[in-house]
């Protein structure tokens, strides 16, 4: 894992952590050695973790400017977190881009313990509002998500797109890309739709999703709802799941870093 600051290369590391929580996204940490020296100037600030006790934060000084509370270490783990000690980890949104090899990390560290597939299906989806039907189908796509109830698209030849109506609403997965999104006969943001998906995610891509908690979906006859308990919690200032990561994504990782935020 390496991270940019100010268009400066300032950790680079092949032995980073992954702290995982429950309920959150996963935070890298990287042993403080592999941070170019002068990066990290201790401030005063010390917080609390309720399960990794005190933590001191930096700020990260790069050739042109500085990131105030960007990087923190704990300085008082419990046994069982040990494995910390010595270990600083970075606010996502204060840093440039965080990279696996030549490839920038998107929204959080890579969570390997976190899926998504995607299946052709040849159930019976229909779409209804206000009386009429929206989109009827028995070639949707299915996809399965880590904690998520089955999301189902539809082809949009199946779909009446005379009801749908874009809204300037716009949301961002690291795992699929730009979700843009649809009022649907009226009902505000029913609908959504990967345009330019990610590639691990291109069997959606320009298919249409609709939001069961604003419009009714019926799969094989039966209506469904929403899951409870379906939010990831975020915390803290590595967290920046914003559409705007993502305007200028560069596959390469590197040819577009000027700039970059």
């Amino acid at each position: 894992m390496r991270i940019r600051f100010d268009n400066t290369w300032i950790a680079d590391s092949e032995q980073a952590i992954l702290l995982h929580e429950p309920g959150h996204y996963p935070v890298a940490y990287l042993p403080i050695e592999h941070v170019e020296e002068g990066v990290l100037l201790p401030t005063d600030r010390i917080t609390t973790h309720r399960d990794l006790g005190a933590t001191r934060w930096f700020t990260v000084a790069g050739p042109g400017r500085r990131g105030e509370r960007a990087a923190w270490t704990h300085t008082d783990l419990p046994e069982h977190a040990s494995v910390l000690a010595g270990h600083v980890a970075f606010a996502w949104r204060a840093m440039d881009g965080f990279y696996e090899e030549d490839e920038r990390i998107l929204g959080h560290a890579a969570d390997n313990y976190h899926r998504v597939d995607i299946r052709s299906s040849s159930r019976h989806l229909v779409v209804r509002a206000a009386g009429t039907t929206i989109a009827d189908t028995t070639s949707p796509v299915v996809l399965y998500e880590s904690g998520f109830a089955p999301h189902w698209y539809v082809p949009r030849t199946d779909v009446d797109e005379t009801a749908l109506t874009a809204t300037q609403t716009s949301t961002f997965c690291p795992c699929k890309g730009i979700a843009g999104y649809y009022s649907v006969a009226g009902i505000p943001d029913a609908a959504w739709f990967y345009r330019d998906a990610f590639p691990e995610a291109a069997r959606i891509d320009d298919l249409v999703s609709f939001e069961p908690d604003k419009i009714d979906v019926f799969l094989d006859g039966k209506q469904l709802g929403v899951e409870p308990g379906q939010t990831v919690i975020a915390h803290g200032l590595d967290r920046g799941l914003q559409p705007d990561e993502i305007a200028h994504r560069d596959d390469s990782g590197l040819h577009n870093t000027e700039g970059q935020q």
